[in-house]
């Protein structure tokens, strides 16, 4: 068999960045080494702050020359990249290696046409004139399969789904043919179905323009789908790497069998997820031992939860919602046209229970959980909570009941005000609702709350970009916690955090579900997480009621083809079995 030359070989990388403050030295990657083959890909796994985006950097040279020092090798078609000068490289990014960005509304220019950023690039680097510029781009839409290419052409970021965006951005780092694609998370916050034809996608264009590819995931689930070979790396280094069969079948590092283990499997149901500490304290064997003894649900178990739960009377009453966004306006602006956001919903949440929402960006589930609360208005219908029509409520009665009801939103940084500290932004609720009487009290109810989310006291003066995501997570749902709530919606929770982090977020949910006797509508797009952490599940689509059970019902032998189809999407079901 002919060994395949290698594209691009990193030997012995170290990275270090300039800390400002004291003018000392942060190594950020240790003695990386790995190789890649042309048409090969390679996953790159590991959490947050593991240095994948560091390393993938200073093969592109994107960092600050100024405040980093770069160690080792990056050979490059035999090219050393580092002996590069600006100039230099300057040639290779972006003509021989491409890099897609993490999250493509922020790497796309707001006031551009998406037509006219991806022209750009093809101008600069391949000197076209703009009637060249302008086929290649629609030819490059069309190869990415994107719908009406000439439409996209003249459109803007805002105006396409996040799929569409993610599309955009992979047409603009093929503009030049590049050698080597490097694709950095660039499936991350997309729903399964999406994700899937993206990572399809990915490979079909690896295979038909013979590139080699670096895959940057978070998620092993995801690389087991695209790459063919791993690298795991944890604080700075590669813990382990290899042929990816090889890896996923018989992992060897703590670290690795963690990731495995952390990300909910649909095949099983726990009570609690193991996390990536229970495979790396001293005590390992005899933690994961311990934890997957105890720690999976009996049938006798779930009957009997099943049994109490269902003979109480619903808390939560929806019935025939809808909520409708005018469109279209004809003479004198009536409303010709309305997008039903959500059409004819209508169902029972029981107390206790945790009541799963899935389906699709777009299928009306966000708008469902803000229309209970009445952020939204609702077109029509009712909404009953504890017998009392949520629908008829004045503003005063309405600010009352939301004590009663809080929401969780998808994204903790946007939704926590970055100029309040943490502990101010959780007393805002209590001196709102005026809770306790005085700031004393408040603030020693919101240290408990701290606590009790496993945040440390010291934190409560700390603003919330001083906090890593899964911090932040815990900070927004102390917050729905501080108003000693019943109902919870919480909205895309956990859809952004590393798979370890997710877990960590999902047990603590369950944790304070058992404690307070709380009851949770939990949205989300990922039907492994919501069919864990759920007694029932709604699959919604297009603003109805695809259909609902029981997550095991739903996964084993499910009716839609809709929810068919969502199942079919969910990443790794073959390799991590």
């Amino acid at each position: 068999m002919t060994r395949l030359p290698l594209m691009l070989d990193v030997k012995n990388l170290d990275i270090q960045f300039l800390n400002k403050e004291d003018k000392s030295w942060l190594k950020a990657v240790s003695d990386v080494s790995f190789s890649i083959g042309a048409g090969k890909v390679l996953g790159i796994v590991g959490e947050s702050g593991s240095g994948k985006s560091v390393t993938s950097f200073s093969i592109m040279r994107l960092h600050d020359p100024g405040a980093t020092k770069i160690g080792g090798e990056i050979d490059f078609e035999e090219v050393d990249l580092l002996d590069l000068s600006p100039e230099e490289i300057r040639r290779y990014r972006g003509n021989k290696i491409a890099m897609i960005f993490q999250e493509p509304m922020t790497s796309l220019n707001p006031v551009f046409t998406c037509g006219e950023q991806v022209k750009e690039a093809i101008i600069l680097h391949q000197k076209a004139d703009s009637q060249t510029a302008k086929a290649k781009t629609i030819a490059l839409f069309k190869e990415v399969q994107l719908p009406s290419p000439e439409q996209v052409f003249k459109s803007y970021p805002h105006q396409l789904s996040g799929g569409q965006k993610q599309r955009v951005m992979i047409a603009m780092a093929l503009s030049c043919n590049p050698s080597l694609l490097i694709a950095d998370e660039p499936t991350t916050a997309l729903d399964v179905t999406v994700q899937k034809t993206i990572l399809q996608l990915l490979l079909k264009l690896k295979t038909e323009r013979r590139m080699a590819m670096i895959f940057i995931s978070h998620d092993l689930a995801v690389i087991s789908e695209i790459a063919d070979d791993v690298a795991v790396m944890y604080k700075g280094r590669i813990v382990e790497q290899g042929p990816a069969a090889e890896l996923f079948r018989n992992p060897q590092h703590p670290y690795t069998k963690g990731l495995l283990a952390c990300r909910p499997s649909p095949e099983r149901l726990l009570k609690t997820l193991p996390v990536v500490a229970d495979f790396l304290n001293e005590n390992k064997d005899m933690a994961v031992a311990h934890l997957l003894e105890r720690n999976s649900y009996t049938p006798q178990e779930i009957a009997e939860r099943r049994a109490k739960l269902y003979a109480e009377k619903p808390l939560l009453q929806v019935k025939g919602l809808c909520t409708w966004y005018p469109v279209n306006s004809g003479l004198f602006g009536k409303t010709k046209e309305f997008v039903k956001a959500v059409d004819q919903v209508s169902f029972d949440v029981f107390p206790g229970e945790t009541l799963g929402l899935v389906g699709e960006s777009g299928c009306g589930k966000t708008t469902l959980g803000r229309s209970i609360l009445r952020l939204v208005e609702p077109t029509s219908g009712e909404i009953l909570f504890e017998g009392r029509s949520v629908t008829d409520l004045n503003k005063k009665d309405l600010r009352s009941m939301r004590r009663d009801v809080q929401i969780i939103f998808q994204d903790p940084y946007s939704s926590l005000n970055p100029r309040l500290t943490v502990g101010n932004a959780l007393m805002e609720p209590l001196q709102v609702h005026k809770v306790f009487d005085n700031d004393l009290r408040r603030k020693a109810h919101v240290l408990s709350l701290l606590e009790r989310v496993d945040l440390k006291p010291e934190h409560f003066n700390r603003y919330p970009h001083e906090f890593s995501g899964g911090q932040r997570q815990r900070i927004v749902i102390a917050r729905a916690l501080a108003l000693q709530p019943k109902f919870i919606i919480c909205d895309e929770s956990v859809s952004a955090l590393d798979v370890s982090v997710q877990a960590q977020v999902l047990n603590l949910l369950r944790q304070l579900q058992q404690e307070f006797g709380l009851t949770y509508i939990f949205i989300s797009h990922d039907l492994a997480v919501v069919k864990h952490i759920s007694d029932r599940m709604i699959v919604m689509n297009k603003g109805r009621i695809e259909e609902e059970g029981f997550p095991e019902d739903i996964y084993n032998h499910p009716k839609a083809e809709y929810t068919q189809k969502l199942i079919a999407a969910i990443p790794g079901l073959t390799a991590l079995k």
